[in-house]
């Protein structure tokens, strides 16, 4: 079946949801953030999908190919941020950021993403989101992609990380540890989810087209590798007979749907939720073929709204919805040339509407995201906010959600606080001083209100080199209120805008945080 318009009725039913799903919930009335009794705690449910572009959903493109019911549901349930931004322009640095409330630079990872075999990128010591949570009576779980190492057990495993010349932690750049065959799989892998706050951890190590390829539950491995698999053709791995790349997103919403189910009803919970898709590679399961009118990339979409759907209806089934504070975000903007350049004229689909780049990218295709907020009761449904966030702020709104004034100056550094955009308070004046971001290449842009100034030519992709061009400004600046394609460089009109911008950046990166303190 193909839906060129979202109707989210016949949606559902097509997957085999019943008309009792269809209804959301709405709000009526909202609770600004100073009569919260911190006492009454809500479970949080923070999805994250893996390299879905700004223009996927229905509720943000209104010329979308995909239809998105469950995500439009959600939107119009609670409210939908239309300046959110990842920290970084790829799956790593973003998850470090989420899970810290810290920018990644500030870390040994300066560029790329870590391997599947790569040593943990968080050190043990530092507070995370899960562990702040928990410390405050949450039951705390992270079901999906990881992808930020662990200390596997072998015998070099303290050392190895990656590109040992420029202290990166570099996967592209690196073969897999020589003594991978050394790794013994019966003994429990240190520093990861189970280490660093969270109570449950049911995932993959990193992506499905990086080695290696099986589920890890908690500290071990599901099973002792058996074979080798690749779903890239270049990145053999060790993995399982039983390990299919179809049916990992089938069993990450069946392992979440089951938390829920089993959740404590007496204590609150925090569910990190990050997905496996729609990143490479493209696997959607035979009932989402041919669901949307964009390839095989909008049925895997197609596939995350259906598992969102399944979150909701969890909750709902439980008497929990009202209750939970659910986000949906996505990790950077999409990857591939054919879903950014060749969809456009295939199928008349533009995954990255209105936004110039891609994945890697400091231009906004690569880190402008959708994400959609509710929290019945809290958050007024069918809202919208234009207020600058970043996904780093999730630790601190989660520190206000449940009370917390203020935090520690060496925990989430460069995490503000955004739930006084998500209750609809009137803001005196923006949250966020300036963000910063971050690409493929490590190359830095910063943002303040309409401007936004990035630090070299082009658009800072690995994989997209712009050689320098001496005759060129060396470097870009955008008036995102009159130019959100950024097409008109304003660099040399502008000098001292990009004094002013690039001060702050400086500033940010010798003292070492962001945010107030």
């Amino acid at each position: 079946m193909k839906l060129a318009k979202c109707d989210r009725r016949e949606f559902l039913k097509s997957v085999g949801w019943g008309a009792a799903a269809v209804s959301l919930p709405m709000c009526t009335s909202v609770l600004h953030s100073a009569e919260m009794d911190a006492g009454e705690k809500p479970n949080i449910v923070f999805i994250l999908a893996d390299d879905m572009g700004y223009g996927d959903l229905g509720c943000q493109n209104p010329e979308s190919k995909i239809p998105t019911p469950c995500l439009d549901g959600l939107a119009a349930q609670g409210m939908r941020f239309t300046d959110a931004h990842s920290s970084a322009a790829l799956c790593t640095p973003t998850r470090y950021g989420i899970v810290t409330g810290r920018y990644n630079w500030r870390t040994r990872l300066k560029i790329g993403v870590i391997g599947g075999y790569s040593r943990n990128l968080i050190d043990p010591k530092r507070t995370t989101v899960a562990s702040f949570l928990k410390q405050r009576g949450y039951n705390t779980a992270c079901i999906g992609k990881w992808h930020l190492g662990f200390l596997w057990p072998s015998p070099t495993a303290e050392t190895y990380g990656g590109d040992y010349k420029n202290g990166t932690d570099n996967w592209h750049d690196v073969p897999v540890p020589p003594d991978e065959h050394l790794i013994d799989y019966s003994k429990p892998l240190r520093n990861g989810p189970t280490d660093l706050g969270f109570d449950y951890y049911f995932g993959i190590s990193s992506s499905l087209d990086i080695p290696p390829y099986f589920y890890i539950e908690n500290d071990h491995t599901v099973g002792i590798p058996n074979t080798v698999r690749a779903f890239h053709p270049n990145k053999p791995g060790p993995s399982r007979t039983d390990f299919t790349a179809e049916n990992v997103m089938p069993t990450l919403t069946q392992k979440a749907v089951q938390y829920i189910n089993k959740a404590d009803k007496t204590k609150p919970f925090f569910l990190y939720f990050p997905l496996t898709a729609p990143h490479y590679p493209i696997v959607p399961v035979k009932k989402f073929h041919a669901m949307s009118e964009a390839g095989k990339y909008g049925d895997f979409v197609c596939q995350v709204d259906f598992t969102v759907g399944e979150v909701l209806k969890a909750l709902k089934e439980n008497g929990m919805e009202d209750n939970t504070l659910v986000i949906f975000t996505s990790d950077n903007g999409p990857e591939f040339e054919r879903i950014t350049h060749e969809y456009p004229t295939q199928f008349g689909h533009y995954s990255n509407r209105p936004l110039r780049g891609r994945k890697r990218a400091t231009w906004d295709g690569g880190h402008r995201v959708p994400f959609i907020a509710s929290w019945p009761g809290k958050i007024k449904p069918g809202t919208t906010s234009d207020e600058i966030i970043c996904l780093t702020d999730l630790f601190a709104t989660c520190a206000a959600v449940v009370g917390t004034k203020k935090l520690p100056a060496d925990v989430a550094e460069d995490s503000y606080n955004i739930l006084p955009a998500m209750l609809g308070e009137k803001l005196d004046k923006p949250i966020r001083e300036a963000t910063i971001h971050h690409s493929g290449a490590g190359k830095f842009s910063i943002r303040q209100g309409k401007w936004k100034c990035i630090l070299c030519q082009g658009g800072g992709d690995k994989y997209v080199p712009v050689p320098y061009d001496p005759k060129k400004p060396k470097g870009q600046l955008y008036n995102l209120e009159e130019d959100i394609g950024e097409k008109n460089n304003l660099w040399e009109k502008h000098p001292e805008i990009v004094k002013r911008l690039t001060a702050i950046l400086e500033k940010y990166k010798a003292q070492g945080y962001s945010r107030p303190m």
